[in-house]
């Protein structure tokens, strides 16, 4: 089954207390199937996907898209104590960028950083 069939939507299968498999999107938990079987539970929740995307676009509904797959332009205000945004400003201005790149830079850093850990 190839990776796209879920849309970037993360998956989660497990074994319920009744024995059977249950796969369901994370981030949309209402999105699910059964199976007695992993591989059918996942195959079963492909099938209720493509459902799901065919009644959002016949009642001309956007379709969800996983977080990953999301287009995020907006800025991010997230509030910091007055010594760190002192020490961000003193760091960005050595760097030569603006506060809000220099932000940025690091924050992409870490997240690619700790993200080639775990994969």
């Amino acid at each position: 089954m190839s990776k796209d069939v879920f849309d970037g939507f993360n998956v989660n299968v497990f074994l319920d207390e009744d024995g059977d498999y249950l796969a369901h999107f994370v981030e949309m938990p209402n999105v699910s199937a059964f199976s007695d079987t992993p591989e059918g539970a996942l195959r079963e929740l492909a099938i209720a996907w493509a459902g799901v995307k065919e009644s959002y676009q016949k009642h001309r509904e956007p379709v969800p898209k996983a977080p990953t797959r999301q287009e995020h332009g907006a800025p991010v205000n997230v509030p910091v104590d007055p010594q760190l945004y002192r020490a961000l400003a003193r760091e960005a201005s050595k760097s030569g960028m603006s506060l809000y790149t220099f932000v940025a830079q690091k924050l992409k850093s870490t997240v690619f950083s700790v993200q080639e850990r775990v994969e």
